[in-house]
């Protein structure tokens, strides 16, 4: 690339080079962008032919595209059970657990539970938090693919992946059980404000509203739209009441009732409990911003609809990036496109779709705020199953494409479904998708020179046993993802979609 400077910020055109990985170049073989005949004939053989009907002209119809009508309704059942799903059942065991406890202690059955009342809802706290440390998360993620890649029965690797993918179901129930101890612990408090000091009545209620505030900010509505009034509230509220906690417990605890007076014991702090669990909450929140840098970012524009960010490194699949124009505020994830980790880059596809990434576009950066520690998404668990088939649309191709290209052994299938894929991404992220995947792994859909969008259900079903797949990743849009996920079910092929926790008006009236 060339050393002058860009007053821009946009990177220059990619070198044969910098498209590879190390110092290896891999030339682009141009591939068609969908299958050819002869081998979309191999991978769907039950494709039937049109016959022509007397002297009528044979009108030649993709078999895979969508028809056009009424669709078929699904089941009740269907979409009871995709709506209890994983992250549901996680949070009804986590606050059912919590509630048999605040009952006991409530009723006058448990005295223990009423006394530290505090330190239930700092555990609960605590564990909340660990469930979203992307440390955590990620070395999790480690253990579960190191010891059960493969091996076991699918039922126990589809389990893993599931619990995986939905700890925010442990998160969330956590949370909400930890507000109603914290509620019991203040509600007790000023029944004995007689012998409770003035500055512990106000620092309890302080923290009980920030603490509502923090949880109230992080609703499946209020984040999916307006995801900056969440990260606002829920961060920096958030923030708020870790130190509001850090007072309320160190007074509560060096602050004796029985002669109202303060006793500044630090042997006496650091036995209590609850002390330590503030602790590890605290711990939690802090390691992953330990990980964050400024870092030069080369940004690819193929088309006003996509900004294409290139870092340096490369990474292991199934990762996501978080990355912003500010070092605390405003972060939004991306999937992690990369040709390994030995790779010289890694790079993220942001669609435009609110502010932050249509400035990417209009006005783009040199440096970007990111985490060095990557999360982990669950993708991440491919490596559990010996077949599968990745399945995305639109810019959902930047959580997917890792898989298919560091799982050569693995019998990936990728379809993506779009228009003018070529011109949209560019000829980086093409470039990546033909050097690595075959056309026999590979169907690249364009909905505009195909006229329409696949029946995907019809592809799904035919390549998942052509392949003897073992499970289904989809990423997608909401529609399209609940159409995927229900036409999976019914069809009994394990599978995998983003995590669209709200639930839209139609689902509620087939409901």
């Amino acid at each position: 690339m060339s050393s002058e400077p860009n007053p821009r910020g946009v990177a220059p055109a990619y070198d044969e080079a910098e498209k590879g990985t190390l110092d290896k170049v891999y030339p682009v073989e141009k591939k068609p962008l969908s299958f050819p005949s002869d081998e979309k004939k191999d991978l769907f053989p039950n494709e039937k032919k049109e016959v022509a009907v007397f002297n009528a002209p044979q009108v030649k119809k993709d078999p895979y595209m969508a028809q056009k009508g009424k669709k078929k309704p699904v089941s009740k059942l269907i979409l009871i059970k995709l709506w209890y799903n994983t992250y549901r059942k996680l949070f009804t065991i986590t606050f059912s657990i919590n509630m048999i406890m605040f009952g006991f202690a409530v009723s006058g059955h448990w005295p223990y539970a009423t006394k530290f009342a505090g330190a239930f809802a700092v555990a609960n706290f605590n564990v909340s938090i660990l469930m979203r440390n992307e440390i955590f998360g990620r070395c999790l993620y480690l253990i579960v693919n190191t010891l059960f890649a493969k091996w076991p029965p699918l039922w126990w690797r589809l389990g893993c992946t599931s619990v995986l993918q939905h700890l925010g179901g442990i998160h969330s129930g956590c949370a909400v059980s930890g507000i109603i101890w914290l509620t019991y612990k203040v509600v007790n408090t000023y029944r004995n404000h007689i012998n409770e000091n003035n500055a512990i009545l106000v620092i309890g209620l302080l923290t009980n509203v920030a603490v509502i505030v923090t949880a109230v900010s992080a609703f499946p509505w209020v984040r999916n739209t307006h995801h900056n009034v969440f990260e606002r509230h829920h961060r920096f509220v958030g923030w708020t009441a870790l130190f509001l906690t850090w007072a309320f417990t160190i007074m509560g605890d060096i602050y004796d009732t029985v002669n109202r007076q303060w006793i500044p014991d630090g042997r006496h702090l650091v036995r209590q409990q609850d002390f330590w669990y503030v602790m590890g909450m605290t711990t939690w929140i802090v390691l992953p911003w330990i990980c964050t840098r400024e870092v030069p970012v080369d940004i690819e524009l193929p088309s006003p609809k996509v900004a294409i960010v290139r870092f340096r490194r490369g990474m292991q699949q199934g990762l996501l990036g978080r990355i912003s124009r500010s070092a605390v505020k405003e972060y939004h994830a991306f999937g992690i496109i990369s040709e390994g980790p030995h790779a010289k880059y890694h790079y993220l596809i942001c669609g435009v779709q609110g502010d932050f990434t249509r400035s990417l576009v209009n006005d783009p950066p040199r440096t970007l705020w990111t985490r060095e520690l990557k999360f982990a998404g669950v993708s991440n668990t491919s490596t559990l199953y010996k077949r599968g088939i990745r399945i995305c649309t639109g810019t959902g191709i930047g959580a997917a494409l890792s898989t298919c290209i560091q799982s050569p052994y693995w019998c990936v299938y990728l379809i993506w479904i779009g228009s003018d894929q070529e011109k949209t991404f560019g000829p980086t992220i093409s470039g990546l998708i033909h050097r690595h995947i075959g056309p026999e792994r590979l169907l690249l859909w364009d909905s505009k020179v195909r006229g329409g969008r696949p029946d995907t259900m019809k592809i799904l079903k035919e390549v998942y046993h052509s392949w003897q797949a073992e499970v289904v990743f989809i990423t997608s849009n909401y529609i399209g993802n609940s159409e995927m996920m229900q036409g999976c079910k019914e069809a009994g092929i394990p599978c995998f979609g983003t995590l669209w926790d709200f639930v839209s008006t139609r689902t509620l009236l087939w409901l």
